[in-house]
């Protein structure tokens, strides 16, 4: 039988400073997810500058956040398989090319969602 910790609030907090631990790694060691920083804050800035209604800052807000989420797992796998295989692998470089590949796909459909809604601005 599994047996769980019972809720602790301090468990809670650190599991926060993991997680922003996590978000510093990234940004450091990642020269993409430094583009992607700029990239969100230009966007952000748009937003307030055009003043997007709250159904654009929600589809902004998801285009953001898959950018952000596919780049941070894309890391992930990257860490997990230079560790598992330090040698070159056929089905590591597969790994990475496909997660490298949801990074892509991702940041493709928010540059999309980004014209929709910033494009009537621009008129």
């Amino acid at each position: 039988m599994n047996k769980t910790a019972p809720f602790s609030f301090i468990a809670r907090i650190k599991s926060f400073r993991y997680a922003f631990a996590g978000i510093a790694v990234l940004i450091k060691t990642q020269h993409n997810a430094r583009i992607h920083l700029i990239a969100t804050t230009l966007v952000i800035g748009g937003g307030l500058f055009f003043q997007i209604n709250y159904i654009e800052w929600c589809l902004i807000i998801l285009a953001i956040m898959a950018v952000w989420i596919s780049e941070a797992l894309n890391t992930a796998i990257e860490f997990l398989c230079d560790i598992a295989s330090p040698t070159a692998h056929p089905l590591i470089k597969k790994s990475k090319d496909l997660a490298a590949g949801a990074v892509l796909i991702s940041a493709a459909g928010a540059m999309i969602i980004g014209l929709i809604v910033f494009m009537p601005y621009f008129h």
